[in-house]
């Protein structure tokens, strides 16, 4: 608010102060903005209570455009009755009973009862707030503790001395303190004065003179009025301000309230009572049950990771899938978060199997093997689509069937997840997690559980190829496949011609590769048709002769994955005359059923037709360097001695292939062809079926 403006106002204000001119400090707020007619006061005790005697000197403050000082003094000057616009009381500390007897005097002897008063203390109190309300003061203003006191002020004179007395529907009082709601209650609980806000009378379908006379019963339900009325037996048995929340019904539902609840020194009528403030902190609470609400789920989150986070680190450590399954179910149910955990898989021919379980859940757990559903079960569903379900709130939602519903009252079953244990395209079964938390599976604690799922997944996964890898012996699957989309069934249906599997694998980027062999066709025959082919994604010619040539094939699908995935190792596919014998092998525990319906999703036509033991032999790692040693040629074994210690490999390198040829008296071409030979028949060791390379020797 500008100089101007509040010179527009011409308000007369009387400041009745407890200090001098020269000390009141609302008069220097004052000064220039109103004329002041200054009331010196003095407070007198004796055995009667609280005396004020008043000092008739008056002083005007000085102008705010020509700062003209218009004081004036003398010992008969009086105020004239209803001459001021408004009375603002100073007082130097909280002294609500000066402040009561101090505007009685005024009130009574120097102007008009309808006059705005305004308590302005420098400091601010409860009591003195109380007091202020329940002498029916119009405006509280600390001069301390508000931001602006001038515009408070004259923002209150200003409204009453605008507006008749027969357009101020309601008196209120806007303290620090209470904002909202003021009642003088007394000690049987009956409301004896009551003020609001214009906003909290809105709220309401009593107003405030109705609500005058009731009793709190009348506005509360009975149990929260009875913590009302208590509050208020401790603030008149202790004499201390007593502080309560406590919910309100409005018109706008239910809304949360504050209260300071003030003892008043006096008796009104002959009984005790209390100034009752209120403010409303609907808001307030709701940000503050959000901000607790946030903070337990991010805490219960924290310890949903940290459950996961275990199970995965023992499947790291698990060498079976029973292993992985077990762990992961004990885990789970440890801590206090969940109270059941089991496992299932779906056969080939639908039927659901249950692998293990633990948790406390006992009673459910066994009704949930027994129990017969006609209709899909969750399991089944999540089994068949791959997709996490959770149901929370479970008694609530008649979803169970009745057997069920029982068994989770019994062992407080509140909410329950499934989640697929899947790699990639793989699922080799179900975790179902159960939880006493109403909302247990919020989003997050999804998005973990499903982290959990893949996890499984591919530990099963490895577990299977490393028991393939590592088996001492292995099951020999051999499959008739009559037909098929491939490229190497079209190119032997229309050359006559035969393909072979040399390798099949994904590469680091995730693409799947073959390597093929064909006999009785040009590399350029092949080459062109496997450009035409939907299936191939990329092809180039590795080796090419008249009659025979090598392809590496970049696929866009393959069941090689697919059947890896199975714990099964593809070792060879021939085709000929449209005709694919494929072999497969797959360790001793292996379902061989399972590997068969895996088949027939890459092959259509697919049948078994054998089935053998094969013994692997164990060779040491003496007997493998002497294979090696005895394939390699003098001469590329000399190559690879003097490329391995003369830092050939390294990186960077410590000696050039010229450097090499020269230490070999060869020119460098022919230094690295006895290099690449001999590096061929070391990896042909590990690689080839037999342990033997093609390289050609010298």
């Amino acid at each position: 608010m500008t100089c101007e403006q509040r010179e527009s106002r011409g308000d007369v204000i009387a400041v009745v102060t407890t200090v001098s001119y020269e000390e009141s400090r609302l008069c220097e707020l004052l000064q220039g903005v109103a004329e002041l007619a200054v009331i010196p006061v003095e407070q007198v005790s004796g055995d009667d209570g609280v005396e004020i005697r008043i000092d008739t000197t008056i002083s005007s403050s000085e102008a705010c455009d020509d700062a003209k000082h218009i004081s004036r003094a003398a010992d008969d000057a009086t105020v004239e009755p209803g001459a001021p616009d408004g009375i603002v009381v100073e007082l130097r500390g909280p002294q609500p009973e000066t402040l009561e007897a101090l505007l009685e005097r005024v009130r009574g002897d120097l102007v008009e009862a309808d006059v705005p008063t305004v308590v302005a203390p420098w400091t601010g109190s409860e009591k003195l707030a109380a007091t202020a309300v329940r002498v029916d003061a119009d405006e509280y203003v600390p001069v301390e503790d508000v931001r602006d006191p001038t515009d408070r002020i004259l923002e209150s004179v200003s409204s009453r001395s605008t507006e008749s007395s027969a357009n101020v529907e309601y008196q209120h009082i806007i303290a620090d303190e209470l904002p909202d709601e003021a009642f003088v209650i007394n000690e049987d609980g009956v409301y004896l004065e009551t003020k609001m806000s214009r906003d909290s009378v809105a709220l309401y379908t009593m107003s405030p003179e109705e609500l005058t006379g009731k009793h709190v019963t009348d506005a509360f339900p009975d149990d929260e009025a009875k913590r009302l009325l208590s509050c208020i037996d401790r603030a008149l048995e202790t004499g201390e301000v007593q502080s309560i929340e406590y919910d309100a019904q409005t018109v706008d539902g239910i809304r949360r309230f504050e209260a300071r609840v003030v003892p008043v020194d006096d008796r009104i009528d002959g009984e005790r009572a209390v100034v009752w403030l209120a403010r409303d902190i609907t808001e307030r609470a709701e940000r503050e049950q959000e901000l607790r609400s946030r903070r337990a789920e991010l805490e219960t989150l924290n310890r949903i990771n940290a459950v996961v986070r275990r199970v995965i680190e023992t499947l790291v450590e698990a060498s079976t899938r029973e292993a992985i399954e077990e762990a992961a179910c004990e885990q789970l149910v440890a801590s206090d978060l969940y109270s059941g955990a089991w496992i299932a898989e779906q056969s080939v021919d639908g039927d659901l199997a249950y692998r293990t379980d633990a948790g406390e859940a006992e009673t459910y757990l066994e009704r949930v093997r027994e129990i017969d559903i006609e209709d899909e079960r969750p399991v089944e569903r999540v089994a068949r689509t791959g997709d996490v379900e959770t149901v929370n709130h479970v008694l609530e939602n008649n979803s169970l069937p009745p057997a069920l519903e029982d068994a989770a009252c019994e062992d407080e079953v509140r909410a329950a997840i499934a989640v697929p244990i899947v790699h990639e395209d793989v699922t080799y079964g179900v975790l179902s997690v159960l939880a006493s938390r109403e909302d247990a599976f919020s989003e997050s604690e999804q998005a973990g559980f499903e982290l959990l799922g893949e996890t499984m997944g591919f530990a099963i996964m490895a577990v299977r190829n490393r028991q393939l890898l590592f088996a001492d012996s292995v099951i020999e699957l051999e499959f008739r496949i009559d037909g098929g989309d491939s490229l190497s069934f079209d190119l032997s249906e229309k050359y006559d011609c035969t393909c072979s599997l040399e390798w099949a694998g994904t590469g680091a980027d995730g693409r799947t590769y073959q390597f093929v062999n064909v006999d009785g066709i040009s590399g350029e025959t092949v080459l062109e048709a496997a450009n035409a082919h939907e299936s191939i994604e990329e092809s180039r010619v590795i080796h090419d002769g008249s009659e025979q040539c090598t392809l590496e094939l970049r696929l866009s699908e393959s069941g090689v994955r697919t059947l890896a995935n199975h714990g099964a190792t593809l070792k060879d596919v021939t085709v000929t005359d449209g005709i694919g014998t494929c072999l497969i092998e797959v360790p001793q525990n292996a379902d061989v059923r399972e590997i068969a319906e895996a088949l027939s999703v890459v092959y259509e036509n697919t049948e078994l037709v054998a089935r053998r033991d094969v013994d692997r032999p164990i060779r040491t790692a003496a007997e493998r360097r002497d294979r090696i040693l005895d394939e390699l040629t003098e001469r590329q074994l000399t190559t690879l001695r003097l490329a391995y210690y003369g830092g050939f490999f390294d990186w960077p390198r410590e000696s050039t292939g010229e450097e090499i040829a020269e230490m070999m008296d060869v020119s460098p071409p022919t230094m690295h062809q006895h290099l690449r030979k001999g590096l061929k028949t070391v990896l042909g060791e590990f690689f080839e079926e037999h342990g033997k390379s093609p390289a050609d020797t010298d």
